[in-house]
């Protein structure tokens, strides 16, 4: 199939849009389905994206850079105060805020909150609301129409991050709002971040998948060696997995390390899908307690 470029005499468009909104509305389900590859790791619990996350779509006639960031939320410690603020700089930055909104929980409180921001600023902003796959569309009116009181003027795009339901639609709507300008990135480039960024992720990930209660969020990864070698087609790569009291290391290690090596072998296999090589993988754990209230601690992991 030929992709054709943008219209004779038609401007070509980039830049930086930030996706914003509560934490579990599906910013990062969203900046996946865009992409078509999984570049930001996603599970059912909350605060799962920490840092920003820059995803590139190149089109013939424009390019989009899309910035996932933290859940917007009320933040309890030093880790969640850097996690909104980085999520509040990115919008501060981007040309273009995509503010999504889960279609399936109605409209909190904390969104109405966050529309007067969004609205009292001169950055064009765009509703994604998201999850219209699950919601029954004489449901969807009411909302949809609340949003458009509390945003005048703006645009409410109902999308689907799941199934990619009127994603194209939506990245009309967006092209349109963004600054005339050549591309901003090499036209293969997806991210700017390394590769030990996605490697301690992806670790990250399936800790979060294998751990309960506050596991999840008192545990972080960090990358301690990654060798490729590409004679064997392999990357090898030491990971240590970060908790904040001795009483949870048992339990991400598990009975007889159990939990460790389910952790271990998910982790690889997804680590081979991602990097497209073998990959060896080594998984240590280390108690630094409360490491998420100490600044040089977050500051070593990119917080």
């Amino acid at each position: 199939m030929t992709i054709s470029g943008p219209p004779a005499g038609a401007a070509h468009r980039a830049g930086f849009v930030a996706l914003v909104g509560l934490p579990n509305v599906g910013k990062s389900t969203l900046l996946n389905r865009i992409l078509g590859r999984k570049l930001a790791i996603v599970t059912s619990k909350p605060q799962t994206t920490r840092t920003r996350i820059l995803g590139i779509e190149t089109r013939p006639g424009a390019q989009f850079l899309f910035v996932d960031t933290p859940g917007l939320h009320r933040p309890r410690n030093l880790l969640g105060e850097r996690m909104v603020r980085a999520a509040e700089q990115s919008l501060a930055e981007a040309d273009v805020g995509l503010w999504v909104v889960d279609a399936g929980t109605g409209l909190r409180r904390e969104e109405e909150e966050l529309a007067g921001r969004l609205g009292a600023g001169p950055k064009a902003t765009i509703v994604a609301l998201n999850q219209i796959d699950r919601v029954k569309p004489h449901a969807l009116l009411p909302l949809a129409d609340r949003l458009g009181a509390l945003l005048p003027g703006r645009h409410v795009v109902p999308v689907s991050a799941r199934t990619g339901e009127n994603l194209e639609e939506l990245l009309r709507t967006v092209e349109a709002e963004l600054p005339e300008s050549p591309p901003l990135y090499p036209e293969e480039a997806q991210t700017d971040l390394p590769e030990k960024f996605f490697a301690a992720e992806i670790v990250r990930e399936q800790v979060l998948l294998a751990t309960e209660q506050e596991v999840p969020y008192q545990s972080a990864v960090t990358i301690e060696s990654f060798t490729e070698r590409p004679e064997k087609n392999l990357v090898v790569i030491a990971a240590q997995i970060r908790v904040a009291r001795a009483s949870q290391k048992p339990i991400v290690i598990g009975g007889k390390g159990a939990r460790i090596k389910e952790i271990g072998q998910r982790a690889r296999g997804e680590l081979e899908r991602f990097f497209g090589v073998r990959v060896y993988l080594e998984l240590f754990v280390k108690v630094d307690n409360r490491w998420f209230e100490r600044a040089a601690s977050l500051a070593e992991l990119g917080l």
